[in-house]
């Protein structure tokens, strides 16, 4: 079963993406984007509608982020290409060498980001914006090393952006790593607006 399958990686997580694994999405009041609206119901939620569609099937992601961009990011290992196998998406990753963060890319064109708040996925789901998009950034329950922000970018297509702690010398607070997640995820929808 996938959701079985899912639940594995997730455990094993070293290059593997979070991904939704139980019932209820829930929403944690911990904002981290001042424009960013958040939501105070613990049952369904819903995305608010995107300003355009940007179809991610043409996009390279690990073309995304520009060099001053992963600069800024303090990713400064060159990007590195994969297919996600539970996310059956393309998908990049960029290590910070001193700063021991690692962010990962991945484009899926075959679901959209509903899915991290559908009966079947059991973590904490807040609303936000990213650059204008709607957007969850999501926490998965036990795995406090890392956070996913999931922008809605065309019907069936999001961006998902797992930004984790690369182990390095002092562990990252959760919250550290959400604010991460989401300036990646502003970094890379505003190249993939053309705004780079």
């Amino acid at each position: 079963m996938r959701l079985a399958l899912l639940l594995l990686c997730a455990a094993a997580l070293a290059g593997c993406s979070a991904y939704p694994l139980t019932e209820t999405s829930q929403t944690h009041d911990n904002s981290s984007s001042a424009a960013a609206p958040t939501t105070t119901t613990t049952t369904s939620l819903t995305l608010p509608p995107r300003p355009r569609e940007i179809p991610l099937d043409k996009v390279n992601p690990c073309a995304i982020l520009t060099k001053d961009q992963r600069a800024q990011l303090s990713l400064d290992t060159p990007p590195s290409p994969y297919t996600d196998t539970d996310l059956k998406a393309r998908a990049c990753t960029i290590r910070g060498t001193y700063s021991g963060q690692v962010a990962r890319l991945a484009l899926v064109t075959n679901e959209g980001a509903d899915l991290w708040i559908s009966d079947e996925a059991q973590n904490t789901a807040k609303v936000i914006a990213i650059v204008g998009f709607p957007a969850l950034e999501v926490r998965t329950p036990g795995l406090d090393t890392l956070c996913n922000v999931e922008v809605d970018v065309a019907k069936g297509e999001f961006l998902d952006v797992l930004f984790r702690d690369g182990g390095g010398a002092a562990p990252i607070p959760q919250d550290d790593l959400c604010l991460g997640a989401q300036r990646v995820a502003e970094a890379a929808m505003t190249s993939l607006s053309g705004g780079h």
